[in-house]
């Protein structure tokens, strides 16, 4: 299995642009605690991160439909939607950006802000030893 290159966008404000468009679709459906992580030197999957919360799961569906029907509308494409069943975690891949939608003790439990922030401090500690 050979390694992916790292995603690079060939067009920066296509990425700020998208990014923009998830934040406000999260924030027109009252998703709040929004975190946007550049996960671009960690992994070759996706170049952002968007977590937010929701308060309840039928919010977090709610929350999803609306980034997929405004970034739908602004011409992004939507690679696929998980989680819509139950509504803890909603998760849309953009491809470029990766959304999370997550009740508040979801979100506590998995706490992805830490977990990728560790994954950034551990990289960085490696790179500075070599």
């Amino acid at each position: 299995m050979t390694p992916k290159t790292p995603k690079i966008a060939t067009n920066p404000d296509y990425l700020e642009a998208m990014k923009l468009a998830v934040v406000d679709a999260i924030e027109d459906i009252k998703g709040f605690d929004i975190s946007v992580m550049d996960v671009r030197k960690l992994t070759s999957m996706t170049n952002y991160m968007i977590v937010a919360s929701a308060n309840s799961s039928r919010q977090a569906k709610a929350v999803a439909d609306n980034v997929r029907e405004k970034l739908k509308e602004k011409g992004f494409a939507i690679r696929g939607t998980e989680g819509e069943k139950e509504g803890e975690w909603v998760l849309v891949d953009l491809d470029d950006i990766v959304v999370h939608i997550m009740v508040p003790a979801t979100r506590a439990y998995y706490n992805l802000e830490q977990l990728w922030g560790e994954a950034e401090s551990r990289r960085s500690h490696i790179k500075a030893e070599e």
